[in-house]
């Protein structure tokens, strides 16, 4: 959710309001580089505004798109020093973003908990790469061009094109509305795969997926670390 600030808002007051805490709301909206400086008419992110937790319907028996149905071709995938981000997304198949955030160990304890809960794809995917040992957590980012321009800088990555991507690649996408990461799953029936996390419950949260995707791919990094 987003408001308007107004004037005689504070944070910490607005952090009492929506029952949050004025890290979450520093965390939720970057731009703000002081917390007792907040300017009336500007735009506030409201993390978990939308609560998304899991349903045990929600997650699947196996491997594939979210129902467990398949198969996919996916070939050997990239792997850091620690395991394929792959394999680690994959084990998050079906649970909302605001369910995983608060796990402490694995994915969850990796992902910045104070993004709100539709618009987690980067913050999912940095995750995946810090587990795998891919990435560290200096270079994780919320945003998509955030974490474009930090792989675009790392040695151990590189962009390829999507006919000659692997599983665990990271896939920045543009959107009608702005612009989405996840990464690449394999081919299915001619048609590419992607896991992530991704606006599909009917509040607007995010779940973790893997389907196809029609969006123009903006980049493709493969690690080769």
């Amino acid at each position: 959710m987003s408001i308007k600030i107004k004037s005689g808002d504070t944070l910490s007051a607005l952090a009492q309001r929506y029952n949050t805490s004025v890290g979450a709301l520093m965390k939720a909206n970057p731009q703000i580089q002081n917390a007792d400086l907040i300017y009336a008419g500007k735009s506030l992110n409201i993390p978990g505004s939308k609560d998304g937790f899991d349903s045990p319907s929600l997650r699947p028996s196996g491997s594939g798109n979210i129902d467990g149905s398949g198969p996919i071709n996916s070939g050997p995938g990239t792997k850091g020093p620690k395991g394929s981000p792959f394999d680690i997304a994959q084990a998050q198949l079906g649970k909302n973003a605001g369910s995983l955030k608060l796990e402490t160990t694995g994915v969850g304890s990796d992902m910045d908990d104070g993004i709100p809960n539709d618009v987690n794809c980067a913050n999912f995917v940095s995750a995946c790469l810090e587990q795998a040992g891919q990435i560290s957590n200096s270079q994780h980012n919320n945003s998509v061009y955030g974490l474009q321009s930090n792989l675009d800088r790392d040695p151990n990555f590189k962009r390829v094109s999507l006919q000659d991507a692997k599983p665990g690649d990271v896939v920045s996408m543009k959107t009608p509305g702005g612009e989405h990461v996840v990464m690449f799953a394999g081919w299915k029936n001619g048609q590419p795969q992607f896991i992530g996390s991704n606006n599909v419950n009917a509040d607007g949260s995010q779940r973790i997926t893997l389907s196809s995707m029609n969006y123009p791919i903006m980049s493709v990094h493969q690690y080769r670390g």
